[in-house]
């Protein structure tokens, strides 16, 4: 083991996946950790429950696979034989009094040809797609919000109908406001060598289809994505770290030593500090330390939403249609998705029983006040959303409302230049670094991608007191 590694004591603010993912690195790397979480439960955005005593995610259920960071990460910390692909995926869109059938051949919403997205919008708005040959050509070479840009090549209703629901579904936000480089980097990176946005889109999919061999696009964990964090903060203690909850980290203290974090139950002493917390809380604890960092940070906004988890006698349903459905904000509904859970998993369909489980997501960026409103109400809206798009008349025997307040940070355009500015502040700070939702991505994969680059930063950086690089074995 390096000298200089096993030496070190880091010190990683914040128990969600990134800072865990963070924690595992680097413990797993030699170092001495001690990771800080103010709540009393580690995972974040992920979290296992039971709703009428049935096991279920109440929070992400699942990552992308196709992003390698969260597979690995699940397979090194003894879950590999658990990932599980949905067993159903097939969805829809709830749109102007119907579902239709989510189309195939787009790239978060944004089609290759008109063609892909005949039946979902009116023939006015597939012809609309078509006419984009006869633009002038695009400049690629700027940051712009999605929906702006759509909206102006291939007209308003993509947006409305198609983007928009799907980019609510992974941000909770409004897609004329949404980074195109940040939200969707593919597209942004294809369109630097084309001048219209079909062609851009296409060139995505072309790659996308060379992928198809590598397996399903999209995985879970039998037993959920909430049990993920309990097994990477299982894997960071057996390999010498500790993990404390309910360790609130009041300040940052930088010395010619290294660094002191303050904590209610008193201050650690460390060589190097990853800052996994979100943005409000990050800014408040590097005011003092690195105020360029802090107030760009503050200036980061979030989404919240809720998620209501209803269980029903399967014998009291009709059948189902596929995984579920999106709704286009555009129609007014208060829902903005509903996932058939014992559909589209497995083990959620095992575990269940003589009962269905689903879950309805309600609450945009800008619609916070929604979620002010009583559970049996947030319940009842969903009922009655979920009777006008599936003809659901049946009673639920369990309902369980699960809010994430400033749950998903906001991409707007310049996000990427923020973040830069960011980095390159803490940067300055010998043996400090930050990673989270708040940067490079908020699905599961880019969060743990995150924290592992923040960890392998500290890894290569010396430290204030002892001067040498982890991983020289100087």
């Amino acid at each position: 083991m390096n000298v200089d590694t096993a030496a070190r004591h880091v010190v990683v603010v914040g128990g969600g996946i990134a800072g865990l993912s963070a924690a595992h690195r680097l413990a797993s790397a030699g170092c001495r950790v001690t990771l800080a979480e103010a709540g009393d439960r580690l995972g974040g955005k992920l979290l296992a429950g039971r709703v009428a005593d049935v096991p279920v995610d109440l929070g992400a259920e699942s990552m992308l696979a196709r992003r390698p960071e969260g597979v690995e990460l699940a397979r090194a910390v003894g879950l590999g034989d658990r990932l599980q692909p949905p067993a159903v995926a097939v969805s829809a869109v709830w749109t102007r009094g119907a579902l239709r059938p989510l189309p195939k051949g787009h790239v978060m919403g944004v089609p290759g040809t008109a063609e892909a997205l005949a039946g979902l919008l009116t023939p006015e708005g597939v012809a609309r797609i078509a006419r984009e040959a006869e633009l002038p050509p695009l400049r690629g070479d700027q940051d712009t919000a999605i929906g702006a840009l759509v909206a102006e090549r291939l007209g308003r209703e993509v947006v409305d109908r198609l983007v928009e629901p799907l980019l609510g579904g992974v941000y909770a936000g409004d897609a004329y406001r949404i980074s195109l480089r940040a939200a969707v980097p593919a597209l942004a990176e294809a369109l630097g060598r084309h001048t219209h946005l079909l062609d851009a889109v296409r060139e995505v999919q072309a790659r996308g289809a060379a992928q198809q061999g590598a397996g399903p696009v999209f995985t879970g964990l039998d037993g959920g994505m909430g049990t993920l964090p309990d097994a990477v903060a299982d894997a960071v203690r057996a390999a010498g770290g500790d993990i404390r909850t309910r360790t609130a980290v009041h300040a940052l203290e930088s010395g010619a030593e290294g660094w002191t974090v303050h904590t209610g139950s008193g201050p650690l002493a460390a060589d190097a500090v990853v800052l996994a917390a979100p943005a409000a809380p990050a800014a408040a604890l590097l005011t003092g330390v690195c105020p360029e960092a802090a107030g760009e940070l503050a200036r980061v906004e979030y989404a919240s939403m809720a998620l209501v988890t209803l269980a029903f006698r399967r014998a009291d349903l009709g059948a189902l249609p596929g995984s579920g459905f999106l709704v286009p904000p555009v129609d007014g509904r208060s829902i903005k998705a509903s996932t058939f859970s014992s559909n589209k998993w497995d083990w959620v369909a095992k575990g269940s029983g003589e009962l269905f489980l689903l879950r309805t997501s309600l609450g945009r960026y800008g619609e916070e006040k929604a979620l002010d409103r009583e559970d049996a109400e947030l319940v009842g809206l969903s009922l009655t959303d979920l009777g006008a798009a599936v003809g659901l008349a049946a009673r639920p025997v369990a309902a369980e409302v699960t809010r994430w307040r400033g749950g998903l940070p906001q991409y707007p355009v310049g996000h990427l230049d923020r973040v830069a500015r960011i980095r390159e502040a803490v940067a300055a700070l010998p043996g400090l670094r930050v990673c989270g939702a708040a940067y490079d991505g908020v699905g599961i994969p880019a969060c743990i991608g995150s924290g592992q680059r923040a960890a392998d930063e500290i890894l290569a950086t010396p430290t204030p007191a002892r001067g040498t690089p982890g991983g020289t074995g100087e």
